[in-house]
């Protein structure tokens, strides 16, 4: 009898733990999905919004230096460049505003369908909470999402690239207007395209971007996922891991997407650059050859330096903003219930 007394409390706690996770799993299924989708929209509209202001300098750097790598000797110089010629509004952070525009329909729309994506996931493999998904699944729910959201960023995109890069298109003569053209903002220059392309216009680049997308979130949640896990110490979940910690896993997945994505990137930003108003886009592996061939491989990689730079502050403040908008609209959903 008294080798069985042991037994008890343990078959008592662990019922316990079970009624446990039990009322847990009651109190999330009463949220309803078209709520949480809307709290997913909210958090990836105030991390977008984060991450342009933290990050909008050295994107411009990036883009000058994908698209005219022959003008500038490194990253630095770049900046310093346009820092010196434009300033901080029409040069550092010329573009914020259709960035803006892009950075949240991007992650807005990018969070709601990641997940929508974990869900499904969730449901087919026969789980009880997205919490409970491993890492690479969390990667597929962000690669799928990224089909959606690049239908909303290759417009506000184009827009971003042709004003980041318009001096150097005027000062070479393959622009319009010349330096005269500077003067237009990212409304001018959405209404030319429209004006003279219509909404077929708007949408060039559309498959460089979800090549570059798809692939670049699989990487992307992956990293930020597998680093939160790491990261998370002992006893604790990884919605515990606080804002410091959350800024680092950010960082990781940023610095792994745009490892993994960076020559689709180039390829991207050159034809959206080149592909002025009026005139036929190039394709993109005609693009991509042309890269090769004139410029050799290393031109894939041009501005990856200050995109590593950018994306870990920036990519770090995008989830802090996103996990903390979440956490703090579950938990008021959660009371209203």
């Amino acid at each position: 009898m008294s080798a069985d007394q042991p037994i008890l409390p343990i078959v008592i706690h662990e019922e316990h733990h079970k009624h446990d996770k039990e009322d847990e799993s009651l109190e999330e299924s009463k949220r309803s999905h078209t709520v949480d989708a809307a709290i997913d929209f909210i958090g990836g509209t105030n991390g977008a919004i984060a991450s342009v202001y933290v990050g909008q300098s050295l994107d411009t750097v990036k883009v000058k230096m994908q698209t005219f790598p022959h003008l500038y000797r490194n990253a630095i110089d770049c900046f310093l460049q346009t820092y010196r010629q434009d300033g901080i509004y029409r040069g550092l952070y010329a573009g914020t505003v259709p960035a803006l525009v892009a950075n949240i329909a991007e992650n807005s729309v990018l969070f709601l369908f990641y997940g929508l994506c974990q869900k499904i996931i969730m449901a087919l493999q026969g789980r009880n909470d997205v919490s409970e998904l491993h890492p690479v699944e969390n990667a597929f729910s962000g690669s799928g999402a990224a089909f959606f959201c690049a239908f909303t960023l290759t417009p506000t995109e184009l827009v971003k690239c042709r004003l980041q890069a318009m001096r150097e298109m005027a000062s070479q003569g393959k622009l319009e207007g010349g330096l005269e053209r500077l003067k237009i903002g990212p409304w001018g220059i959405t209404k030319e395209i429209l004006q003279v392309e219509g909404i077929r216009g708007i949408f060039k680049g559309l498959t460089a971007t979800m090549a570059r997308e798809m692939p670049g979130y699989f990487f992307f949640f992956g990293g930020y996922e597998i680093t939160r896990q790491l990261l998370t110490p002992q006893g604790k979940t990884k919605d515990e891991i606080g804002p410091a910690r959350t800024i680092v896993a950010g960082g990781v997945g940023g610095m792994c997407l745009w490892s993994a994505i960076f020559p689709t990137d180039v390829v991207k930003s050159r034809i959206q650059v080149e592909s002025t108003v009026g005139k036929k886009a190039p394709g993109f592996l005609v693009t991509f050859n042309k890269i090769l061939k004139t410029e050799g491989p290393k031109a894939l990689y041009k501005g990856l330096g200050p995109t590593l730079v950018r994306t870990f502050p920036a990519t770090g403040s995008l989830f802090l903003a996103y996990e903390t908008t979440k956490k703090f609209l579950t938990d008021l959903a959660d009371r209203r219930q």
